[in-house]
């Protein structure tokens, strides 16, 4: 009974803060607007904005980036340690890592491309974009000052690997953080004993006080978000309005391509299954994701959809549901790809191949560490902001629109959640059922 009721305060005070948040951002907005309407260039304006708003954002960053290595680091971990059902599960374990890496690769695929077609975020004042650029780059000089000597080619794969851990997360390199916690996560795994299992309970106590600190750190949020959109506004005006109706139609276009055209291929061709009757017996979990816009909440729901309505085999169910509600989170992933190539091109910055490959690839990483949780991709969104030479106080543009995007990104992880149970299960029971045949047609 007290659970429920922690659940419920829990609801209301994130609701709260979500209207909060949403104020935050259209006050500031609307104060922006008429300040470059009615007082553009003034003096005043600038001095508010260097030593009022930039720095009350810029703690608010630090703050964030402060945590994103402990985060990302014992989610990843945890995440694969956890696995550990997998020892018994060994041959669904596999199914899917490989069934998560590939559909997340193709829901990145698809973000990067619909946003590299569209443009959304091309075409504003290079100007006024520059100078704001410079002003973030400054103010996050720690986290972006490397990015000038980022090695390419070869040498890039190679720095994948840390030589020493210690000195990657003291550069905020987080492919080399994020390569050493799968390599421990891994180490954990493949070790069962009373000593790995009291570490793994200390690592899960990290990720628990960095997810704590991390909502402590977002109630500062509307804050931050007043800030950055006054910001924002003050400098270009009118634009911004635009362009971020483009940013929400290109978000909502990717998740759906993947929703309505790359799942319902998996489901007919990999999984034998009609898509319509799958969409109409998941029905419930959609409800479930949209209206609490969390993996986690919804994981109860999940777990009675696929038995009750999927009639999946628990076994298999169970293990693919509870590991995807944190490791395949492809709405998550496509969500990262898309603002981040949207704030790259609002701010003019060009990104060859190669980094948007390095983007890709932390995004599909991403989705795999996130937790399961309201805002738990900004850490990561920022940081690849950093690393790609955008100032991270550009995601205050879309933070206030963040709720809508938020629920529809969560209802297609769990979708995807149960597209991923669909498939390993009809795998599972044909290769049984071709063992079973073997066995039979075998000599007694």
């Amino acid at each position: 009974m007290t659970t429920t009721t922690a659940n419920g305060e829990h609801q209301i005070g994130h609701n709260r803060l979500q209207w909060q948040m949403l104020a935050g951002f259209a006050t500031g907005l609307l104060l922006g607007l008429a300040v470059y309407s009615f007082a553009g260039g003034a003096q005043w304006v600038e001095y508010v904005v260097t030593y009022v708003t930039n720095p009350i954002g810029q703690i608010f960053l630090r703050l964030l980036f402060m945590l994103v290595i402990p985060l990302l680091f014992s989610a990843l971990v945890v995440g694969v340690a956890e696995m550990g059902e997998a020892a018994a599960l060994k041959k669904i374990g596999i199914r899917t890592l490989v069934y998560t890496v590939v559909v997340s690769s193709i829901a990145v695929a698809v973000s990067l491309t619909v946003v590299n077609v569209l443009q959304p975020g091309a075409g504003v004042d290079r100007a006024a974009a520059q100078e704001l650029l410079v002003q973030g780059q400054e103010g996050a000089k720690g986290i972006v000052q490397k990015s000038a000597e980022t090695p390419s080619g070869v040498d890039a794969v190679i720095n994948i690997v840390p030589s020493n851990f210690i000195t990657a997360m003291s550069q905020n390199d987080i492919l080399a953080v994020m390569f050493f916690a799968l390599f421990f996560g891994i180490g954990l795994l493949l070790t069962n004993s009373p000593n790995t299992e009291k570490l793994k309970q200390g690592i899960e106590a990290v990720f628990e006080i960095s997810m704590k600190l991390i909502g402590l750190v977002i109630r500062l949020a509307p804050i931050a978000i007043f800030c950055f959109m006054f910001n924002l506004a003050s400098q270009f005006g009118w634009e911004i309005i635009e362009k971020l109706a483009a940013y929400v139609g290109v978000v909502l276009l990717a998740l759906a391509i993947q929703m309505f055209g790359v799942f319902p291929i998996i489901l007919k061709f990999i999984a034998r299954k009609s898509p319509i009757a799958f969409f109409s017996e998941t029905r419930e979990a959609f409800v479930m994701a949209f209206s609490t816009a969390s993996s986690n909440a919804t994981l109860p729901t999940a777990l009675r959809v696929a038995k009750d309505q999927l009639k999946l085999p628990e076994k298999v169910s169970r293990f693919v549901l509870t590991i995807g509600a944190t490791a395949n989170q492809n709405g998550t992933a496509m969500f990262e790809g898309v603002t981040v190539l949207f704030l790259a091109q609002f701010f003019g910055v060009d990104l060859t191949l190669q980094q948007q490959l390095f983007v890709m690839l932390i995004c599909i990483l991403g989705g795999i560490g996130t937790a399961g949780v309201p805002a738990g991709s900004l850490p990561v969104i920022a940081l690849i902001l950093a690393g790609i030479g955008v100032p991270p106080e550009a995601l205050g543009l879309i933070l206030g629109v963040d709720r809508l995007l938020d629920m529809c990104r969560t209802t297609l992880n769990v979708i995807g959640d149960l597209v991923a149970a669909q498939v390993i299960s009809s795998q599972t029971l044909a290769a049984e059922a071709k063992a079973g045949l073997g066995a039979e047609a075998g000599p007694s």
